[in-house]
C-alpha cells in the first residue's frame, strides 16, 4: 500500500498532467492514428523522480498501438516537458505511461446494467 501523497506531490502531479494534456493534444489525433488520447491522472514518486501518467485512449480498440507511440516517443515528451516545468522542478521525472481502462470499465458496467 503506498503512503498517502505529500501536498508537493499532489502540486506537481497536477503540474505534469496539464502539461503532458496539452504536450499531447499539441501533436493532434494523427500522430496517434486518429484516436484521442486524455491524460487521466498522473501520480509521482515521492522523490519526484518517476512520474505514472494515466492515459485514456477512444476508441479502446487502439489502445495497443497508442501505447506503443507513446512508449517510442516518451524521450521527446520529457524533453518537452522539462522546457515547460523547468522553472518549477529541478529534476524531470522519468514518464511511465499506463493504460487507464476505468472507462472501459464503467462502460463495462453500464452494458451490464442494461441487461
Amino acid at each position: 500500500m503506498e503512503a498517502p501523497a505529500s501536498t508537493r506531490q499532489l502540486k506537481v502531479a497536477r503540474e505534469l498532467q496539464k502539461a503532458l494534456a496539452e504536450i499531447i493534444r499539441s501533436k493532434g489525433m494523427a500522430a496517434f492514428g486518429g484516436a484521442m488520447v486524455t491524460v487521466s491522472e498522473v501520480r509521482i514518486s515521492p522523490d519526484l523522480s518517476v512520474a505514472k501518467v494515466f492515459v485514456s485512449i477512444f476508441p479502446s480498440a487502439k489502445a495497443e498501438a497508442v501505447m506503443q507511440i507513446l512508449e517510442e516517443n516518451v524521450r521527446t515528451y520529457r524533453g518537452e516537458l522539462g522546457h515547460i516545468v523547468a522553472k518549477q522542478l529541478r529534476i524531470v521525472p522519468e514518464l511511465v505511461f499506463y493504460l487507464d481502462t476505468s472507462l472501459d470499465y464503467a462502460e463495462h458496467i453500464d452494458e451490464l446494467l442494461k441487461k
